[in-house]
């Protein structure tokens, strides 16, 4: 980039008029599809067009809409570096100062399952921090001398969420100069998507027969957690995920709940929440844990009036729709 010496003031230029359009067109995947998807690769407008996107996002000076472009470009950057080689993958990795080492074809080390690379237990922990899966956790690794072993794919996941902490920071960016019209006006445009896109997604996502506003403090935290991307225990998504499903809230609605989450699995997720509607296994259709399991096990925020005449978040969602429907708007918020 240094070499082509291409100044920001130069991008209202109609000669670069294709690199501000993929950039444009990187933020509309992010927010459309919460992916950046591949296209016919001209390398110098790919590698242009990326810190033009980054202009645009912080321009737009959104929180979510940050969260949701870092996270579209670490799922690229996961599909494409799990097609890379051994060689490559560890390249990168040290790229970020990670201390990993390929493992030899002919090393005999400990293992439960096969191993690509040995990685520093530091490195790994940090990544590996808002990762659900028990596969992750590091009880469940083989570790010798501080290093854990991974396979080849399970370090480009690693790496994806390192590109997606990187991308988060370079967001956070202060624009200290005046942006060409062109960034200008596309990033206004991205913001407006967003934000239509926004609201249709809360409609997409809660049916007409579930009612948010009737949700008890856990869940409504909960919801709000999941909606923005943010970590949440594993006894926290089932209980979200049961109180949704027998709130009238179909399969798909909940899926795509948990999309924005950093190690959402389209696979997994489905399989999840179908075990938990009844949908696999014993079909057995789950209901929430009581409200005195979800305060052991610290998901309860506070309990408000309507929590302290109940014992499960249900029969809250339940009363409070009473209310709803008997009282005024501004009654019913102040319950």
């Amino acid at each position: 980039m240094q070499k082509l010496d291409l100044k920001i003031t130069e991008l209202d230029n109609p000669e670069y008029s294709r690199i501000v359009d993929r950039a444009e067109k990187r933020v509309e995947e992010a927010i459309l599809y919460a992916l950046v998807r591949d296209q016919a690769r001209n390398d110098e407008i790919e590698i242009l067009s990326f810190p033009v996107a980054v202009m645009m996002v912080a321009a737009a000076n959104d929180p979510f809409l940050k969260r949701r472009y870092a996270l579209a470009e670490a799922k690229r950057a996961y599909s494409i570096l799990r097609q890379e080689s051994r060689q490559k993958l560890a390249e990168v990795a040290q790229v970020f100062n990670w201390k990993i080492k390929p493992v030899k074809t002919d090393a005999v080390i400990p293992q439960t399952v096969p191993a690509d690379f040995t990685l520093n237990f530091v490195d790994y922990l940090k990544n590996t921090s808002n990762f659900h899966e028990s596969k992750w956790k590091l009880v469940n690794r083989t570790i010798l001398h501080g290093e854990v072993n991974v396979t080849k794919d399970e370090a480009a996941r690693l790496l994806a969420e390192e590109v997606r902490a990187h991308m988060e920071n370079k967001l956070d960016l202060k624009i200290g100069f005046t942006l060409p019209q062109t960034v200008t006006e596309r990033a206004e445009r991205l913001k407006l998507l967003f934000l239509s896109r926004k609201g249709q997604a809360r409609q997409e996502e809660m049916p007409k027969e579930t009612t948010v506003d009737a949700f008890p403090p856990c869940i409504r935290q909960l919801y709000s957690a999941a909606q923005t991307g943010r970590h949440i225990s594993h006894i926290g998504r089932f209980a979200l995920t049961s109180f949704l499903i027998n709130s009238g809230m179909t399969v798909e609605n909940v899926i795509e709940c948990f999309r924005t989450a950093s190690d959402f699995s389209e696979r997994m997720t489905r399989y999840q929440v179908e075990h938990i509607a009844g949908g696999r296994g014993s079909r057995t259709k789950y209901i929430p844990p009581r409200c005195d399991t979800l305060r052991t096990h610290g998901v309860c925020p506070g309990m408000d009036e309507i929590c302290h005449r109940v014992r499960h978040p249900l029969a809250y969602y339940r009363g409070k729709l009473r209310l709803i429907k008997t009282q005024t708007p501004a009654a019913a918020a102040r319950t």
